[in-house]
């Protein structure tokens, strides 16, 4: 039997084993989830909203057992509590929003005719979550798409094996039924024949770029929907008039928390040349003040990346860039917790240039290269010279430039005076090779449903 081996980056340990689950056994999960369908659609919006937030209560009351489990898993400190404020915040205000996303949308009621358009549900959807924040990114998801009727199939990333099960035991705890909503073990293999078997409706997928052309193509002529967020290499602009030691802790927080392990997180930042020497002057200042080490000890503000392989990335990256003629403004000798694995010194560049990787392909770890511009306009152009498009942050005091300067960013999202967050009242999309689709807001209602028209003669 093959099993899938989750390796802690805290000590190199095998920390969970699981057996993956046989096509077989696969295409019945979906089968039961297939089934269970119509009965949990048929129950009253108001019925699936309360079982789903008593599920996000039951969620939230197992932090204490939680926290440290993402620590073993994928190496988050302890000190930040796990991702239960977003996950409240998210599941709370999509819970909000339903009855006005779902509600029929009524064009003409009068003694001859009605005619609507309505929402159902797409069906069976399948989440694919990824291990960096894997309740956050996986609660995106799953609670939309319970709320409006749907039956969720969860696989969870490899490194996250614990949370895809402890989401599962969660909600059905709270009453949601074991085949409305599962928790499945899957290699890459696995996954992908099932999709190609036609056993979902909509799939979801969260990860690497290579990860989500597999999935369209195992996808392609079963004609189920897809939504992919894949990489991002998100920029940071600091203008001339930006609040300077604003620009410096927001950025270099979003480039450096989970070690450098968000999706949305500050890859590259541009600088007004005539802040440009003091922004990087901080940001190193900043840099030196987080302590590398052990998750587990509720002193460390950075842990090891969640693989070795990970941390060899971007290790490579920047190795690549300083023999190019860039220059590392920390040594790592500083970070005494850096062993040359898992474990990985946070990194500043300067002197980088575009044509270097670790300004054009995602690193997804702690180094970032900051560069000097002249004006908005090359700000612009050095923001739009990626493949990706998550999300652009933009530091100024003028939101009309702002806007103005995001109207050209090839983004999903335009932020002003802060970063690394997602906002539920907005869609979260991306553009390019970022992916496509839309999770969250109203529109992340509507990805999880089809319409259905209703033209209904009267006399």
């Amino acid at each position: 039997m093959t099993k899938i081996s989750l390796i802690s980056p805290v000590d190199g340990s095998v920390y969970a084993e699981r057996p993956v689950l046989s096509l077989t056994a696969a295409q019945e999960a979906a089968a039961r989830a297939r089934a269970a369908q119509g009965a949990w659609a048929a129950q009253p919006l108001e019925a699936r909203i309360a079982t789903v937030m008593a599920g996000i209560d039951a969620l939230e009351a197992l932090g204490g057992r939680i926290v440290p489990e993402l620590a073993w898993q994928m190496g988050r400190p302890v000190r930040y509590g796990g991702e239960f404020g977003g996950v409240r915040e998210r599941a709370a205000y999509m819970a909000q929003i339903a009855a006005q996303a779902l509600a029929d949308d009524v064009i003409e009621e009068s003694a001859r005719f009605t005619r609507l358009l309505a929402r159902e549900p797409q069906g069976v959807v399948f989440v694919i979550a990824p291990w960096n924040y894997p309740f956050l990114t996986a609660i995106n998801t799953i609670v939309p798409a319970l709320i409006a009727g749907n039956t969720v199939v969860l696989k969870h990333a490899s490194q996250t094996l614990l949370a895809g099960e402890r989401l599962a035991g969660a909600f059905h705890s709270a009453g949601v039924p074991a085949d409305v909503f599962q928790n499945i073990v899957l290699d890459h293999a696995g996954t992908e024949a099932l999709i190609r078997k036609r056993a979902f409706d909509f799939v979801n997928f969260t990860g690497s770029v290579g990860g989500g052309r597999a999935i369209e193509q195992a996808a392609a002529g079963t004609f189920a929907a897809v939504g992919l967020e894949l990489g991002g290499k998100d920029p940071g602009y600091v203008r001339a008039d930006a609040d300077l030691d604003a620009a410096v802790d927001g950025l270099m927080d979003g480039a450096m928390f989970n070690a450098g392990q968000c999706c949305c997180g500050i890859e590259r930042i541009y600088v007004h040349e005539s802040l440009f020497e003091d922004f990087v002057e901080k940001a190193v200042a900043w840099v030196r003040g987080q302590r590398l080490g052990n998750p587990l000890d509720p002193e460390t503000t950075m842990g090891p990346m969640a693989h070795a392989r990970f941390a060899a990335v971007v290790r490579a990256q920047i190795a690549e860039a300083v023999a190019a003629g860039a220059r590392a403004l920390i040594d790592p000798a500083e970070f005494p917790a850096d062993d040359g694995g898992a474990y990985l010194a946070p990194q500043i560049l300067v002197d980088v240039t575009h044509d270097m990787a670790v300004m054009r392909e995602e690193s997804f770890g702690p180094v970032v290269g900051i560069m000097p511009v002249k004006d908005d306009a090359e700000a612009i152009t050095l923001m739009n010279d990626c493949a990706y498009g998550l999300t652009a942050s933009i530091w100024t005091q003028d939101a009309a430039q702002a806007r103005a300067i995001g109207a050209q960013v090839q983004t999903g999202t335009v932020m002003m005076n802060r970063c690394d967050y997602v906002d539920p009242a907005l869609c979260w999309t991306g553009c390019k090779d970022t992916g496509r689709g839309a999770a969250l807001s109203i529109l992340g209602y509507h990805a999880l449903t089809r319409a259905k028209s209703y033209h209904l003669k009267k006399a």
